[in-house]
């Protein structure tokens, strides 16, 4: 049986064929998983006694939360690795990431607001969980402008790199906002150290929705990389059959 060291992909042509073999099984699954979470959240999961129905935007609201803080450490990796090794590929990876990551942070504090209206009485407050997650918003879309607003790649890589990179450190604070400060932010529901705290069926819709979610990054991404690899290698041999074969 042939080994796959772990660079075996690093070569943007194989890259590009695996992602491209991957990605209908990844959309499916997306679609698969979400409409099943979607329909146990909302439809199966039981009334909470203390939030009443409102409290169904969290099926929504935290999985892209926890999306939004975990591409951005994927992100940063690739970014590290990138500078590190001078990888293609690495950097190529940590700039498709950033929109998703964007995206998920920007439904993460709009189904926040949406959730905070009839709990809190308000769309927003200063809260330091709510303030943190803002600063990663402009952390994702500070990357984006910067990248792009570069001509040079080389350059453009680097820079968005170490944006990335000292970024990283807003995670942890976002995580642990709710212990370090006195916060409107309710804490932790799902836990790896302790029981959670709500009914088994809607943890599952919560933890169906989040491999929905991991599934649509991994598709979205794959496709937006590869755009990247066909820009970035529009010269080479493989792209040009690669072109000639969609065409």
């Amino acid at each position: 049986m042939a080994r796959i060291a772990w660079t075996t992909f690093a070569a943007p042509s194989r890259f590009y064929a695996l992602a491209g073999t991957l990605l209908p099984w990844l959309w499916a699954a997306a679609g698969a998983l979400a409409a099943a979470g979607l329909w146990i959240g909302f439809f199966v999961a039981p009334t909470d006694a203390q939030q009443g129905e409102a409290y169904r935007i969290i099926f929504i609201h935290v999985p892209a939360a926890w999306m939004s803080m975990l591409i951005y450490l994927v992100m940063a990796g690739w970014a590290a690795v990138g500078w590190m090794f001078n990888a293609r590929m690495a950097f190529m990876l940590a700039r498709a990431l950033a929109p998703t990551g964007a995206m998920f942070t920007f439904v993460a504090l709009w189904t926040g607001a949406l959730w905070g209206k009839p709990t809190w009485g308000t769309w927003w407050v200063w809260d330091a969980r709510l303030t943190s997650e803002l600063i990663l918003l402009f952390l994702y879309l500070g990357f984006i402008a910067l990248t792009e607003a570069i001509d040079d790649v080389r350059r453009a890589d680097k820079a968005g790199a170490l944006l990335a990179i000292v970024g990283a450190v807003n995670v942890p604070v976002i995580y642990f906002s709710v212990r370090w400060w006195n916060t409107l932010h309710q804490g932790a529901s799902v836990s790896l150290t302790a029981a959670p705290k709500m009914a088994s069926t809607m943890l599952t819709a919560m933890l169906l929705m989040t491999f929905a979610f991991w599934a649509y990054t991994f598709a979205v991404v794959f496709m937006r990389t590869r755009a990247v690899v066909l820009e970035r290698e529009r010269d080479a041999d493989w792209v040009r059959a690669a072109m000639q074969e969609a065409a």
